[in-house]
């Protein structure tokens, strides 16, 4: 007899042209500092950042809550002690948000700390391994669809006054990546699902590191994220994360911060529902199947009508429930309407009879959506 696991759901994101999967809950803030004490705290407005914070810190915070069309719900911050040992604080923080629903995760001090890469190594582990959807905002080059590779650095200016002779002082402030990634993961948090990032204002800073438009065009190319100077204001270029090695499951649209992010939405909020009002709570017959399925329609219906999705439909998947029946190595027993049972060997079962048949604890199914993305590319020949 095979060994009992924990009972499991498996989404599979399968992408066929344009088509991928998925939606959750959104717009929480993970946010790692440097200072005095180590703790953790949450703040949803000003008034809650700890006034005992190092200046640049509680600039950091207030960067994350800026988010873009709407601030980010919250950010959940984690101070790691200047005292630690390093490797033991970053484990710890490592450790608190692997088990915080967050949607974006920016270690301020990650580049400094040469984390980067571990700290891409460990997203990737918990997207992959555990049904996570964090994502990290850090300089590096990835190859994750769940890793921002942020690499401008953004000029805010300050003025003060002298109170004596009302001389003004503008001061200039350079932001490196690493500490920019603050801003970035507030802004990406505080995106609509209907919206992409790409061409962002970023109203609060002066000026950006200028790239020329080949070079901009071969940063997004090696799938970095940056910022440019548009006319009069800094705006992100076009909003992608690091993947960049594609394959049959994971095609160019995962490159892009916007799909997968609804995908990751679509993904929690499906397998939440199941877990809290499926598993456990119905016998595993044909007509509670049918009864899952009919919920995922619905949800999907919903992600159309709000203009998420422009199609999306679910099923049980008849190929892998054979595959499943077949492995038994046994006829395969099927419910009739009078409350009898009819054995069939499986090479002449129809797909009613496989939609039909005992699965022991396992439902089979399938989905296939089309995510809508936003307008990023205009053709318009004007003729005269």
């Amino acid at each position: 007899m095979a060994k009992l696991k924990s009972p499991s759901i498996t989404l599979s994101f399968i992408e066929k042209a344009a088509s991928a999967i998925t939606r959750g809950d959104r717009g929480v803030v993970g946010l790692v500092l440097t200072d005095i004490a180590q703790r953790t705290f949450t703040v949803t407005g000003v008034s809650d950042i700890p006034l005992d914070l190092s200046d640049e810190n509680q600039q950091l915070i207030l960067d994350a809550l800026k988010g873009y069309t709407q601030a980010p719900l919250r950010v959940k911050v984690f101070v790691m002690a200047k005292a630690d040992d390093m490797a033991s604080a970053y484990a710890d923080a490592e450790r608190y948000f692997a088990t915080e629903q967050v949607d974006y995760v920016a270690f301020t001090s990650a580049v400094t700390d040469t984390k980067a890469e571990a700290l891409a190594t460990w997203v990737k582990g918990l997207r992959d391994n555990y049904h996570s959807k964090i994502k990290l905002v850090v300089p590096y080059a990835a190859d994750s669809d769940g890793v921002i590779d942020w690499e401008s650095t953004l000029t805010r200016t300050t003025t003060s006054t002298d109170s004596k002779t009302g001389k003004v002082t503008v001061t200039r402030t350079s932001i490196v990546p690493e500490k920019g990634c603050a801003r970035i993961a507030g802004l990406l948090a505080g995106t609509g699902l209907t919206l992409s990032a790409t061409y962002a204002k970023l109203t609060d800073f002066a000026d950006v590191d200028r790239l020329d438009p080949d070079a901009l065009d071969d940063a997004v190319g090696s799938g970095k994220l940056v910022a440019f100077w548009d006319d009069d204001a800094v705006k992100l270029d076009r909003a992608v994360n690091s993947l960049q090695t594609t394959t049959d499951v994971k095609g160019d649209s995962f490159k892009k911060i916007k799909i997968v992010e609804d995908m990751d939405l679509m993904q929690y909020d499906i397998r939440k529902t199941i877990k809290d009002d499926y598993i456990g709570k119905y016998v595993n017959s044909y007509d509670n199947k049918l009864l899952l399925v009919t919920a995922i329609n619905a949800y999907f219906k919903g992600m159309v009508d709000s203009g998420v999705l422009s199609a999306g439909t679910c099923e049980i998947d008849v190929d892998a429930q054979k595959d499943y029946l077949k492995g038994l190595g046994k006829p395969v027993v099927i419910p009739q309407a009078n409350g009898m049972a009819e054995t069939k060997d499986i090479d002449k079962c129809t797909d009613m009879d496989i939609k039909k048949a005992n699965t022991g604890s396992h439902v089979f199914l399938r989905a296939t959506v089309s995510i809508l993305d936003a307008i990023e590319d205009v053709t318009l020949p004007i003729s005269i």
